[in-house]
């Protein structure tokens, strides 16, 4: 980042924040909490049944190895738990303790008694990225779903598991809010129901306050999570889920005034995930998105059902609209559309933004063909500024410029917004079209305009540039299932499945296919191919149809 421009990318990034934000990025610099060691509460008695996990892949691959992200590595000292050459992200995941709640983890009940006592005698209470919030969180509700299911926590680790739940209640990370506040809330509910006494009362109340609280912030009134990430809606959802077994898991505990809108928020929930979905039933690509994080859309209905929600199992319309959330779904014949006309995430947390507005995706026959570039990391570096970049979305970049200014690892300064979002039908066509003004503070001004429209068997996507540009680009990014065939003319076509399909633009001045990548996981990398359009002019309308 260039020093001359770090004044206005922090002005244009901090202006935003929320006072209570500001006000606790300079608490926690000046107010160090220490552990509180004194003994843990009580065990609250309850009468509900085992814990039942969501189906998710386990993790642990031995008793002290783990694979993560990709790469498998073992944690063989207690310093492995703390390597500064090992990502950030993967140590946090070995810390979350995610395989105690993970499928067919029954077979594993001594590596996870053993991996318990080890964590707790070679991490030093309020030590290490282990004892941050978030980990601390995640961790904190694992344990107890390990011993609601049957696993046995001895007087040491009901001690660790008092000592962390104190420790989070002085770190609540309201510098941050969005997700990671609101897995400090279910950890102290999750905590609060499991003792029981006046102190994990006050947990049990203040983890409930916030809950509710966040759930009416966060969750937007089409069942979307406000961050607009489909990763991330399945993770808040999983969350909810939870706590509604919690409430069966402690009958009488939780008052209904609590649990039924947990339940009826849930719903929604799931409905939006199943729109993001693909016909592979994996997640679409926008913001910070990658497959394999969360349980997919499946396996949270399969638990919704098994806690007793109905859910809305009725077919998917051809046109399904998100529009507080900002994203829509247009099917027709074999092919289904996913695109973006969304704000990239609440103005105080865009952490999880890409630079993605009026990007979209494409499958035919249960395929994905036209792909977002994904999430492969969260370390800084070359690799996250590319991937939330314009360039890797397919849209339109203006000026060799991101459509929102992306910077260092969650950041955003100047935001893109979508304003005239419309959609309809017009005979057998969908169509939906809007505007963002990200490149309204290029020196030329620009608005860039893009419509959509979707036939079975054709797709045309026509943007429109208003103001003064130099040069702009348009990239679509082929799965890298689809495989280029031939060419003729301006004409090119690939193979998707069984199907061809091919492109056509007569009004570019120049086209390109080229070398990319997909990063469909966290720590995955595929090759693909990219088509590139440079505008001609201010319009550029591409024609992709399929036979």
């Amino acid at each position: 980042m260039p020093t001359a421009i770090a004044p206005v990318l922090y002005w244009h990034t901090l202006r935003h924040l929320r006072r209570e934000q500001i006000y606790d990025r300079v608490r926690r610099q000046v107010v160090r909490p220490h552990p509180d060691l004194s003994p843990a509460p009580a065990l609250r008695q309850r009468t509900g049944g085992a814990w039942q996990p969501c189906d998710r892949p386990p993790c642990m691959t031995g008793p002290a190895s783990f694979r993560f992200m990709g790469v498998e590595r073992t944690i063989a000292a207690s310093g492995d738990w703390n390597r500064q050459d090992w990502p950030k992200l993967w140590l946090y995941n070995a810390h979350y303790f995610d395989d105690l709640a993970a499928h067919d983890a029954g077979a594993r009940a001594n590596w996870h008694a053993a991996l318990i006592s080890r964590w707790i005698a070679e991490n030093r209470p309020a030590s290490g990225p282990g004892w941050e919030p978030y980990p601390t969180s995640l961790r904190i509700v694992n344990w107890v779903k390990w011993a609601l299911r049957g696993g046995s926590l001895d007087d040491g680790a009901r001690l660790s598991l008092a000592v962390q739940t104190r420790f989070l209640h002085k770190r609540l990370e309201t510098h941050l809010l969005g997700n990671h506040l609101w897995a400090n809330a279910k950890a102290l509910v999750f905590a609060g129901a499991y003792f029981e006494g006046g102190e994990a009362a006050q947990w049990l109340k203040q983890g409930l306050a916030l809950v509710r609280r966040e759930l009416a912030e966060q969750i937007l009134a089409d069942g979307g999570h406000f961050e607009r990430s489909p990763m991330y809606q399945a993770v808040v959802l999983g969350d909810l889920l939870d706590l509604v077994q919690l409430a069966a898991a402690f009958p009488g505990l939780f008052d209904r005034a609590y649990t039924r809108p947990w339940e009826e928020t849930a719903e929604r929930m799931l409905r939006w995930l199943r729109v993001m979905s693909h016909p592979d039933g994996g997640i679409a690509s926008f913001n910070d998105a990658a497959l394999g994080v969360a349980p997919d859309h499946q396996a949270l209905a399969a638990y919704g059902n098994a806690l007793g929600l109905a859910g809305r199992a009725e077919p998917l319309g051809d046109i399904e609209a998100l529009p507080e959330s900002g994203y829509f779904r247009l099917s027709a014949g074999p092919a289904v559309l996913i695109a973006d006309a969304a704000l990239i995430g609440p103005d105080y947390i865009p952490g999880h933004a890409h630079a993605d507005t009026l990007s979209f995706e494409l499958s035919l026959d249960g395929r994905r063909v036209v792909v977002n570039g994904g999430t492969s990391t969260y370390d800084a570096g070359e690799q996250r500024r590319r991937e939330r970049g314009t360039a890797m979305h397919n849209t339109v970049e203006v000026d060799g410029e991101d459509s929102s200014e992306m910077w260092a690892v969650f950041r955003v300064a100047r935001r893109a917004r979508p304003f005239g979002v419309r959609w309809g039908r017009d005979g057998g066509t969908l169509w939906l079209e809007a505007a963002h003004n990200g490149y309204r503070r290029l020196p030329g001004r620009v608005i860039h305009h893009r419509r959509w429209e979707l036939r079975e068997s054709r797709l045309l996507v026509i943007d429109r540039l208003e103001g003064r540009f130099g040069e702009a680009v348009a990239r679509f990014r082929f799965s890298p299932e689809c495989s280029i065939d031939g060419e003729s003319g301006s004409t090119r076509e690939l193979k998707a499945g069984t199907r061809a399909l091919r492109w056509n633009s007569a009004d570019h001045s120049g086209e390109a296919v080229t070398p990319g990548t997909w990063h469909p996981r966290f720590g995955a990398s595929e090759p693909c191919r990219v088509l590139e359009l440079a505008f001609g002019g201010a319009s550029l309308t591409t024609e992709f149809s399929w036979h």
